[in-house]
């Protein structure tokens, strides 16, 4: 395998994190003329247009690790992308609402099983030392494919709501790399291993994984629900506030995303100087921003608020998946990954509901939200010092090496020697493939010893000892 991680392997699984976060919210900017068109339809479903595929996103992520013992790499990113592309396309063709929910439940089951691909291949296809450089270009895709479907969008639902949906285009790109680029190896265990298994087996399998990463897990969950009460609540709260123009709240979380790109590709040199306690600059930094926005106000503090939670969101992002990844090595792809896609996009779920329910306790301030993500900021604070890390910082050698095992760098196509062949002969097959041995074969083929120039060097200087030795 290691002839495949070269560039063009490396920017088709990055290709993948383009698609992800923003799955579900790519068509928010298209939404008032999504909701214009269905006007005789429930209000609700309407809006589950946008939260439905987090739903199915869940689902994905649950049945993703069975599939992984059926398919191979190149396969599994196909079948999602498919899924993706078609489900996302095809949603503007229809005027039923619920073939649209259909189509938007066949784009949840696409990211479902993109997400766990685009950084649990990083982990299982890389050493630990080069994790957290790759995990934080992951997330710096992130927030791009963030920034450009957004935009896209918004631009299609110009020509009509129906066009909108083509955002989903974007998917072909990453089709064309996969399909070239990627192997087929297969990630998981057989299919005939995984049916063996008996249904109290794969439920221990799972709360065992739960039980090994649950902070990252549960941090996961709290920090993607702070980010999220910025993404749902901000334009609202600021034109209730009446202080910036409508049309200037798109351009700073524009301005945002940008930053939430830049905090991953900071990710490894922040991780890199600060070891440990890089843990514990997302929550600070939400708290800070959170702050911000709602004591300060004012063009100030709505600027700076934002771009605080925005670098926050990208620098917290990685550090969980490296972190995780870290610890479970080439299994995380199939155990730990899943979990913490599943918590993600359950968070994006589950935060208008937790939102309604906040305002339902403490009343309908204008900012109520920005002080529930201050809570939800401290409660991740306090989680992330139960994360412990992998293991004192090693030399990069010695990590390269931890990172892998010898299959990765074992010769598969080797050369081999008739066991009844001439010494010479074996010596210069050494010497013209310019190796230091080869494995020794029988009649039938079969492995019966191993040669090497040291042998023949041996062997060699014996008989000539023995020839010149006049004793």
């Amino acid at each position: 395998m290691q002839e495949t991680r070269g560039k063009s392997f490396v920017v088709s699984i990055l290709s993948l994190s383009l698609l992800t976060v923003m799955a579900g919210a790519a068509i928010a900017p298209a939404l008032d003329v999504i909701s214009a068109h269905f006007a005789g339809s429930d209000p609700f479903l309407v809006q589950m247009i946008v939260s439905m595929p987090a739903v199915f996103i869940v689902i994905g992520n649950t049945i993703f690790p069975k599939l992984t013992g059926r398919m191979g790499v190149k396969t599994l990113c196909m079948v999602g992308l498919i899924l993706y592309v078609i489900g996302g396309c095809a949603a503007g063709l229809f005027n039923n609402i619920y073939m649209v929910l259909i189509m938007r439940a066949f784009v949840g089951l696409g990211v479902g099983i993109i997400m766990p691909l685009s950084t649990g291949l990083l982990a299982f296809y890389f050493p630990p030392s080069k994790l957290n450089k790759l995990m934080g270009y992951s997330s710096a895709m992130n927030q791009m494919g963030g920034v450009i479907a957004t935009l896209l969008a918004g631009l299609l639902s110009g020509i009509s709501w129906r066009c909108a949906f083509l955002v989903y285009l974007m998917g072909l790109f990453s089709m064309i790399l996969c399909m070239i680029f990627l192997p087929n190896d297969r990630l998981g265990g057989s299919k005939e291993g995984e049916e063996g298994r008996s249904g109290q087996e794969k439920n221990s399998s799972i709360a065992d994984t739960f039980r090994a990463y649950w902070p990252n897990v549960v941090a996961m969950f709290l920090l993607m629900t702070t980010f999220f009460i910025y993404a749902t609540n901000f334009a609202m709260i600021s034109i209730k506030e009446g202080v910036i123009p409508h049309a200037m709240i798109s351009v700073i979380m524009a301005a945002m995303d940008f930053l939430a790109f830049f905090g991953g590709l900071s990710f490894a040199g922040l991780k890199k100087n600060l070891g440990a306690k890089t843990r514990f600059m997302a929550p600070a930094l939400f708290l800070a921003g959170y702050l911000l926005l709602s004591l300060l106000g004012g063009w100030a503090g709505n600027i700076a608020g934002s771009l605080i939670i925005g670098f926050a969101n990208g620098l917290g992002i990685p550090y969980l998946m490296a972190d995780a990844s870290a610890k479970a090595g080439r299994n995380a792809v199939t155990t730990v990954i899943p979990m913490l896609s599943a918590a993600l996009y359950l968070a994006q779920f589950c935060c208008p509901a937790l939102t309604s329910g906040a305002r339902a306790i403490f009343g309908d301030g204008i900012h109520m939200p920005y002080f529930m993500a201050c809570v939800t900021a401290v409660l991740l604070l306090a989680v992330s010092a139960f994360i412990r890390e992998r293991a004192p910082e090693q030399s990069e050698a010695a990590k390269d090496v931890h990172g892998f095992r010898l299959e990765d760098i074992m010769k598969r196509d080797v050369y081999t020697v008739s066991e009844d062949a001439p010494v010479v002969a074996a010596l210069e097959m050494i010497v013209s493939k310019k190796i230091s041995g080869m494995p020794v074969t029988g009649d039938s083929g079969e492995l019966t010893g191993f040669i090497s120039d040291g042998d023949i060097l041996r062997h060699l200087a014996g008989v000539h000892l023995e020839f010149t030795n006049p004793y």
